[in-house]
Parts: structure tokens; sequence; C-alpha cells
């Protein structure tokens, strides 16, 4: 009920300064230690333990300005992001936009961050022990490199040592070509390159976008299994644009939030058969309360990660969803929810 009545505050402010607002408020807020977990909500991926399922998703907290303070909002787990090797600026302003009739998100960032080494100060200033759950470090390519792939190998070779497991994001539309890499070629040659970084580091992930062909999903498929890649992220935003009520529905770049919902679901879904089960995978996009969560844990996703939906349901959104997943799950009889990964699926 307070956000509810703080909402038209934040909303009197553009998107972006209001979520500058948002990190500032988090920075003041006092270290809080580590929270008792559900234990029907615990789980292991990738050699990693996940208090909860729910995580925050790369985005939020660019710059490792706040990650060691997600667990007071309820977070699992979160993923620091886009981090490029070099800092830089991102796309002109405006470039994030409410579509509040939507209950949506257009964005078109373009990766503005600053910079590997800035993050790497601030995620090594954070003590192990001062982490909740694990921390991932979403990396990306500067807009202006001319060897991308070689981008992807310095940030992981920077930040690899700090990071619980490494997100390859190769989704995003804001920064040209990008998507490029999901081709097979190039994303067996990213893998295997960006594994080669640091042979011994942490969990690799990747990202992929959600506007995919069925062949497209097959070819990604098998390089992962090839390249042994631990979880597979689906998905970030998509370009395609459903009908939409808002005034800034024809703004480019990214659409996330509810009208994500089901193109998400979906690609989950086509992952989780086209894998046969052998990776695991993340739900992310359009995930705005406890049955959407559930929902993409029995389609077969893991865990799952938020942003758009915090937009509109507050900072506390992460706590009412573990609520409602142990409900939902004492409620099908499920003692754990490993136990109803993909069993809509599978």
């Amino acid at each position: 009920m307070t956000y509810q009545l703080l909402r038209p505050f934040l909303f009197g402010f553009d998107a972006e300064s209001a979520h500058g607002l948002s990190l500032a408020a988090l920075r003041a807020l006092p270290y809080s230690g580590r929270k008792k977990p559900l234990a029907a909500l615990a789980s292991e991926l990738a050699g990693l333990h996940f208090p909860s399922p729910v995580g925050l998703a790369p985005g939020y907290d660019k710059n490792a300005e706040i990650f060691a303070k997600a667990p007071a909002l309820g977070f699992g787990f979160v993923e620091i992001g886009t981090v490029t090797p070099r800092p830089q600026s991102g796309n002109p302003h405006p470039r994030l936009f409410r579509l509040v009739e939507d209950r949506a998100v257009i964005n078109r960032m373009g990766f503005n961050n600053d910079g590997m080494e800035a993050a790497a100060g601030r995620i090594a200033a954070v003590s192990r022990e001062r982490r909740y759950g694990p921390l991932g470090i979403n990396i990306g390519a500067n807009k202006d490199s001319e060897d991308r792939i070689a981008d992807y190998v310095l940030a992981m070779q920077r930040l690899a040592p700090l990071a619980d497991y490494v997100t390859v994001n190769i989704s995003s539309p804001n920064t040209p070509g990008l998507r490029a890499l999901q081709d097979k070629a190039a994303l067996d040659d990213l893998l295997l390159r960006v594994r080669e970084a640091s042979p011994a580091g942490p969990p690799l992930f990747l990202k992929v976008a959600p506007d995919l062909e069925p062949a497209d999903i097959d070819d990604i498929a098998a390089v992962l299994i090839d390249r042994g890649i631990d979880a597979l992220i689906v998905s970030n935003t998509t370009i395609t644009r459903p009908p939409l009520k808002s005034r800034h529905a024809g703004e480019a770049g990214g659409l996330s939030g509810a009208p994500l919902t089901a193109l998400a679901q979906q690609r989950l879904i086509d992952f989780r058969k086209a894998t046969a089960g052998q990776v695991p995978l993340i739900g992310v996009g359009g995930i705005a309360s406890a049955e959407d969560a559930y929902a993409r844990i029995r389609a077969g996703a893991s865990l799952v990660q938020l942003y758009s939906a915090l937009v509109y349901e507050g900072p506390f959104l992460a706590r009412r969803i573990n609520m409602g997943l142990a409900q939902l799950l004492q409620r099908d009889g499920f003692d754990n929810i490993t136990q109803a990964i993909g069993v809509d699926v599978d």
C-alpha cells in the first residue's frame, strides 16, 4: 500500500530519473545481514546455492551499486550489468519509457555503464560474507568495438574472479549487430573464447533474445550443449510490438513487462524442449506475480528474474512472490521448488 501511495510521486519524474532515485534510496539502506530462507524455495544450480529462485535482473543495478542491499527486498540472487570493458554513456536521452496503460517499459539504453574497472572496484569492496545469494555479472561489448568477441574475453578475464557466475549477454536490441552473435558459428566461437578466457572460472550462463525462429532455437541449444554452458537465460526484451495502448508504443527499443509474458513463456518452453532438459533455464520477461513465476518454473525454469514489474508493483515484489510460491508449492504437494521444474512440459 505504501508504494501505491508513493507511485504517483515517482511517476512525476521521467523513468530514468525515477530509477536514479530508487538507486539512491537503496544506497542509503543499511546492510541488514542474512535472511532466514524458506526451505521449500532453496535450490542448487551450477554448484551454487540459491536461497530463493527470485533474482534481480540486470539493468537495474548496472554498476554494482546496491547488489548487497537487494536481499532486504526479498531477492535470492542479483545479476549486475550489463558491464562493458570501457565506460560508455549509452544512447541519447530520452531512452527509457513507461507504458503505464500496458504495464510495460520500452528502453533503448545502449549498455550505459561505468565500465568493468569501476564495477570490479565496487564488487571487491563488498566481502563475500556480506552476500546473501549468488552474484552474477552480465557482460557485453562496447558499441564502438572493432572486435566484439574480444570485448567479452576482456570482461571475462577481469570480472570472473569476482563473480559467482558470469552471463554472456548477446540479447540486447540496443547495440547494433549484437544479436548477430546468436548465429550458430558466431555463438560457438564466442562461447569457446570466453570459456578459454577463464577455464577455471565461475559458471558461464548465456542470455538470448525472445525474437528467434525455430531453427535459431535448435542451433543455440546445440551450441549450449556442445560447449557445456551452465545455464540459459530466456529472455531479454522484444523488438516486436503486440497491440499496445500507451502513447509511447511507437518508441524504438526493447519492450518488457506484461506484453512480453506470453512470448517469454513460449520461448522458455521451446528451449526446454530443444535442450531436452539438459541445460538449466532461467525465466525472465513479464513476471509480475507468484503465479507468473510459478508458471515459468513449471515450464522449465530453475530460477526467475524480475525488473520491469518493480516499476508497477513496488520494491518488495520479490518478497510477495516468495511467499506466494511457497503457498503454491504446498497446494500442489511439492516439498521443494525443484520438484516443480518443467512438470508442465516434460
